[in-house]
């Protein structure tokens, strides 16, 4: 009987929803909403559904209630179904009612107040009551039913502290559902959208959540919340003037949080992203730099993480931002990281991302040939960085096809301690070199003359190997190298000379046997190759480079030997556990 009733009453609304004011019910409907028997939610469920699409922005001041409401439901399983359905098309159409606009009405006003302020007491007043005149004219929406509904525009303020505050609360929520989490993040990417400006003054306070979300244990989840985080960094509303560089945030980047951008000029929303952005990371804002700062503390902290997601997050901040900025930015950040042995396995993890992702293909085309100043500057910026980990670099050199710095690396590699992790990298890169990557690498040992330093740098390789797989595997490529001697398809200068000679008596002829005996014989090995060698650039000085790399790994055996020293000194003062464990 009850339910019939409220089944009518709800039509008598449709039909009529001028006369209704759906403000006064809002809150009734939240409450009810969230109640514990199923009939009474599912009701009030479906009667907040009519209401958002009846009275629309109207209901905007009371949004923080009703996600309040409306968010758990979204994770409710098979046996509520129908509460989560219609809990669903609320959000959706809540979501919907958020416009561009809502971005800008109180800075409209601060604006006009500031231009109004040296005028007379009366002309602001009748400026003021103008812009109030136009803001609170009615809005007519359309029912199902033909009729319209008639909504005051200056009662449908965006409570946009109040819809975060609800946000951050579920996000942080240990027993929030999975879907619940991913609409969360949702309307926070749409939000971002909407209304940048304002959503920036709550980054300070969503960004450790948000960064702590990448350790949840959906795929799902993580991509919004990596959508979120790029927004985020990619936003002109995030832009701080004055603050673009690291050296600039060196103090500010320690911190765990993010700092809340200043500037006195407010941001256009639809500008290009190109605009008033760091001079090092050309399409990103100035918090770009702080969210990778912040991300690698985060894989420092949680090593797990790391293994886990940390090539997966990566490589999906490829394709959401700019790939060249991510690893030009990671490499500037890692060469100042006190922790040298998560920047050595950092620069593994990138380089195994670099070599291997499909979607890092553009960056590995720009980084294959250094002709341009942008590419060798990012050579260097990466090369800096990767000298923690000696593999890595030689594998950089690789895919720039700088194979004698590469070889003058391997030489190094004597001086160096030899570890099985070291050994292990190095059966990894043998294994890389037979991968479909360095097809162009394996193509160019056909050209013996022109890559000596390549087959040299291999052949270093196989000598570093121990009798393993990896060993049988590079030496037989190498046995596939030619003779070059037997790769001569042009005659040498002396002998085109000779065949051109007319013998008297006969017509003029090739000196067939001639030809022969030069087939026969080959090129000898004084003679100058034709096919033009590959040019090193000039913009790079590879003395300095080498002398970097030794720099760098010096400071690596330092540490490890600080390292073992204090770890004798323990065993020193505790012999008895030593011994003990020992005979255990």
């Amino acid at each position: 009987m009850c339910e019939t009733v409220l089944v009518e009453f709800l039509k008598e609304i449709k039909r009529n929803p001028s006369r209704v004011k759906f403000a006064e019910m809002a809150n009734i409907l939240v409450i009810h909403c969230q109640a514990s028997d199923d009939l009474i939610q599912l009701t009030a469920m479906i009667w907040m559904r009519e209401f958002i699409q009846l009275a629309g922005r109207a209901m905007l001041p009371y949004s923080s209630g009703i996600l309040t409401a409306v968010l758990p439901c979204l994770s409710y399983d098979d046996r509520k179904k129908s509460i989560k359905e219609v809990a669903n098309v609320c959000n959706q159409t809540l979501m919907k009612l958020i416009m561009p606009e809502d971005d800008g009405d109180n800075i409209r006003q601060f604006m006009l107040q500031q231009l109004d302020g040296t005028a007379d007491e009366s002309s602001s007043s009748r400026k003021n009551s103008s812009d109030q005149s136009n803001m609170s004219q009615d809005l007519n929406t359309s029912n199902n039913t033909g009729e319209s509904v008639t909504i005051d525009h200056s009662q449908e303020a965006l409570d946009l502290d109040g819809i975060v505050l609800v946000l951050d609360r579920h996000l942080h929520d240990t027993v929030t559902g999975m879907m619940t989490r991913i609409a969360v993040l949702k309307w926070l990417y749409h939000l971002y959208i909407k209304t940048p400006r304002k959503m920036f003054r709550h980054t300070d306070s969503l960004f450790p959540m948000l960064l702590k979300t990448l350790s949840d244990e959906s795929d799902e989840v993580i991509l919004k919340d990596l959508e979120v985080l790029a927004e985020i960094a990619s936003s002109p509303a995030g832009q701080t003037d004055g603050q673009d560089s690291y050296e600039s945030n060196s103090t500010q980047n320690s911190q765990s949080e993010l700092n809340i951008p200043i500037s006195s000029t407010p941001l256009n929303s639809s500008r290009p992203r190109t605009l008033e952005c760091s001079p090092s990371t050309p399409t990103m804002n100035s918090y770009f730099f702080k969210f990778m700062v912040n991300l690698l503390k985060q894989f420092n902290n949680e090593k797990r993480l790391l293994e886990t997601r940390g090539p997966f997050i990566i490589r999906q901040l490829c394709l959401l931002l700019n790939a060249e900025n991510i690893f030009h930015s990671m490499a500037e950040i890692l060469l100042r990281e006190e922790d040298l042995k998560f920047a050595s396995t950092m620069v593994q993890t990138l380089n195994s991302i670099l070599l291997t992702s499909t979607e890092l293909f553009q960056l590995r085309n720009q980084l294959k040939d250094l002709h341009t100043t942008e590419s060798c500057n990012l050579f260097c910026g990466l090369y800096r960085s990767w000298c923690h980990n000696p593999v890595a670099t030689v594998s950089l050199c690789f895919l720039t096809q700088n194979y004698k710095h590469a070889y003058d690396l391997i030489q190094k590699f004597g001086d160096l301690e030899v570890t099985i992790d070291f050994l292990t990298e190095v059966d990894k890169l043998v294994q890389l070199i037979e991968c479909p990557i360095f097809t162009y690498l394996r193509l160019q040992l056909l050209d013996v003359e022109n890559n000596p330093y390549l087959i040299k740098a291999l052949y270093g390789l196989l000598m570093l190997l121990p009798q393993s797989k990896a060993f049988q595997l590079l030496s037989q490529r190498l046995q596939c190298v030619p003779n070059p001697e037997l790769m001569r398809t042009t005659l040498p200068p002396d002998h085109v000379q000779f065949l051109q000679l007319e013998i008297p008596g006969r017509s003029s002829r090739p000196l067939l046997m001639l030809f022969l005996n030069w087939v026969l014989r080959g090129a000898r090995p004084s003679e100058k190759s034709t096919a033009p060698n590959r040019q090193v650039p000039l913009e790079i000085n590879y003395s300095d480079l080498l002398q970097h790399f030794e720099k760098v790994q010096n400071k690596h055996l330092e540490i490890r030997h600080q390292r073992a020293g204090r770890t004798d000194q323990l065993d020193r003062k505790h012999p008895r556990d030593t011994e003990a464990n020992s005979s255990v």
